[in-house]
């Protein structure tokens, strides 16, 4: 094995980083294989040398996971905020250091390769290709493929771009932004892995969210209660009515959450129906009951 790369140095970047996991991950062989590929990619090599390049990268590294330690993952949220590889796998780094190795001098050039690449990609290439889309240059213009990746009708293409990932908070507009939301509840995709779910929260997700909760009821089915994390701070008037009907649901993780929703809605109306269950609102005053506290029990 290659254990070259020292991962403390201060000016560490993100190219670093994945070349240092990976020089610790990969077989000298395949590891020698891909640093040629990439000097290859960085020094202008054709399009079909980085294409084939990257399909091939998961014959030479495998497909083990990262296994991160926690020490790696906070080197790496230093290096990008927000960014969090902890399910990454050994082929999905070195094609995102495939990815950063192409040439950006030529914008134009640089995104028509980045959309060819995304418009040929298998399953499992989509999956590295939104991951890394926090870490690629002029993120900006990056915004109508994330939206498309948004709309796949492929959960692991969806999941790859709206769970852990931080590109979605940062760019997307409200529109893209609450379709996320709709899709992950949709396809059973857990809401606290969406980054800045509190902080996009707005006014026209909540009632469409308190929509979506009535067409599940109205078919006998469950509502995921996280949902009610982005309903909170905007309930008024009916939304108030359906947050002391699910209060009084049998589930006690519903229950708690539509506690806390009441707990975080400024309206009096959503204080006087906490004040009707005490030992809720005691729970969620100690701390003990907590949005982050629901998912992890």
């Amino acid at each position: 094995m290659v254990a070259t790369i020292s991962l403390k140095r201060i000016n560490v970047n993100v190219t670093d980083l994945l070349y240092g996991w990976l020089s610790l991950r990969v077989e000298e062989e395949s590891f020698n294989w891909l640093t040629t590929k990439k000097a290859q990619i960085e020094n202008g090599a054709s399009v079909r040398v980085f294409f084939t390049t990257f399909s091939a990268v998961p014959r030479y590294t495998g497909k083990n996971d990262l296994n991160l330690t926690l020490e790696d993952l906070e080197t790496a949220s230093a290096v990008r905020k927000g960014w969090f590889p902890s399910h990454w796998s050994v082929d999905q780094a070195a094609r995102t250091l495939l990815l950063l190795s192409l040439p950006q001098s030529d914008i134009e050039k640089y995104l028509q390769t980045l959309e060819q690449v995304f418009a040929a990609a298998d399953v499992g290439e989509l999956v590295a290709l939104y991951q890394a889309l926090p870490l690629l240059h002029y993120p900006e213009r990056l915004r109508a493929r994330a939206a498309e990746g948004v709309r796949s009708n492929m959960t692991a293409v969806f999941n790859a771009i709206a769970l852990r990932n931080p590109y979605p908070c940062e760019y997307l507009d409200d529109i893209a932004w609450n379709q996320i939301v709709l899709k992950a509840l949709f396809v059973g995709s857990p809401l606290h892995l969406i980054q800045g779910i509190d902080r996009r929260a707005n006014p026209v997700l909540a009632r469409m969210l308190v929509d979506y909760a009535h067409e599940r009821w109205s078919a006998k089915r469950t509502v995921s209660p996280e949902l009610w994390r982005l309903v909170g701070k905007f309930a008024k008037g009916s939304m108030l009515e359906d947050l002391e009907r699910v209060i009084q649901d049998t589930d006690p993780i519903q229950q708690a959450a539509a506690a806390i929703a009441c707990f975080e809605c400024p309206e009096k109306a959503a204080q006087e129906i906490l004040n009707r269950y005490p030992n809720l609102q005691a729970e969620i005053q100690a701390g003990r009951i907590s949005w982050e506290s629901l998912v992890s029990g």
